[in-house]
């Protein structure tokens, strides 16, 4: 084992030009918790707002950035069960994924699915999880349902839209382009939107006048009111981030008439056993199908770990379709391995 990994740190707020590659120790793994040789990390809205200084990190986790990887048991847990060394794995972190060497949780650690890089299954963790706990475990989201997603062409939209179709729930999906309606099909969508046209009469038709019965909103702002409008009685709309505004005007009566709940929360400072949770769940129901040869995977776009701040700007431009995730040395080499075999 190396004393020292190569990571990125976040000189100053502000810009994606504030991300440096530094030369750190090792991170020491706490009781419970296993060493990952991190492959790959996944790149996030979350990464975004603490290089911002928006979003400061739990005052025991990492001040790194990066809330998922995929890479190989380094050292596994003290008196752990799950997981031996050299096991390739996915995780979701709390934070130190952006380096060569992660310290996570053994609870938050799944297997890799058959037949996925390590780009795909760093990308998969922290949306994953958020759509699992949000949409599933806290609204309840049955098969037969109908659910509205925002954003249907990124991260969380786009795991939102394979966990609904898994769990035998039909997901319409919201987007800005053609290139991403055909993406978020490709995914499972049975029915795709233009941001911009009128979404509540839209939804209307769809779902025979009912409307939905979930919403996945990322956007927040003005669409509050539009997500109102186009659920069903008793449905969910479920905020999972606030990309156009923190605040929104609510039509409360047609709410109140429909009996429709409201939940937000956020994935990072959720309890290591609630974090654990999820993670049994997902492995439970809906990791078997993702190793299926027939199971299409979302688009991954990778860069060099030094190349952090290119992916921030990249994602912040709002144009892309998929996820971002970023190689690290070890990772860019077992890329090219898997490339020569295949």
């Amino acid at each position: 084992m190396p004393s020292r990994m190569q990571a990125i740190i976040i000189s100053a707020p502000g810009a994606p030009d504030v991300l440096e590659l530094a030369d750190l120790p090792l991170p020491v793994p706490r009781a419970g918790e296993v060493l990952i040789k991190v492959a790959a990390a996944g790149v996030n809205g979350p990464d975004l707002a603490q290089r911002r200084g928006h979003y400061d990190p739990p005052a025991d986790a990492s001040p790194i950035l990066g809330l998922e990887v995929a890479g190989v048991i380094a050292v596994p847990a003290a008196n752990g069960t799950r997981f031996a060394g050299g096991e390739p794995v996915m995780a979701l972190t709390n934070g130190g994924g952006y380096a060569e060497y992660v310290a996570v949780p053994e609870g938050q650690v799944l297997p890799i699915p058959s037949g996925w890089s390590f780009a795909q299954a760093a990308s998969l963790p922290e949306t994953w999880f958020t759509v699992t706990q949000t949409l599933v475990m806290r609204a309840g989201l049955e098969r037969g349902m109908s659910v509205l997603v925002h954003g249907a062409s990124g991260g969380i939209g786009g795991a939102a839209i394979q966990i609904a179709s898994l769990l035998g729930a039909e997901a319409i999906g919201i987007t800005s382009s053609a290139e991403k309606a055909d993406y978020a099909r490709s995914l499972g969508a049975i029915a795709t939107l233009d941001r911009h046209e009128d979404i509540p009469t839209r939804v209307l038709a769809l779902t025979h006048g009912r409307g939905v019965d979930r919403v996945v909103d990322l956007l927040g702002g003005e669409m509050a009111s539009v997500n109102v409008a186009a659920s069903a009685h008793n449905g969910h709309i479920v905020q999972v981030s606030t990309l156009d505004g923190g605040t929104a005007s609510v039509p409360l009566r047609l709410m109140m008439a429909k009996s429709i709940t409201i939940s937000g929360s956020t994935l990072r400072p959720q309890t290591g056993e609630i974090k654990a949770a999820i993670a049994d769940r997902i492995d439970r129901d809906l990791l078997p199908a993702l190793s299926a040869a027939s199971w299409t995977k979302h688009k991954v776009t990778c860069f060099r770990l030094e190349d952090a701040a290119s992916a921030h700007a990249a994602m912040e431009a709002r144009g892309h379709v998929g996820k971002f995730a970023l190689l690290t040395s070890f990772g860019l080499l077992a890329s090219a391995k898997q490339g020569e075999s295949q």
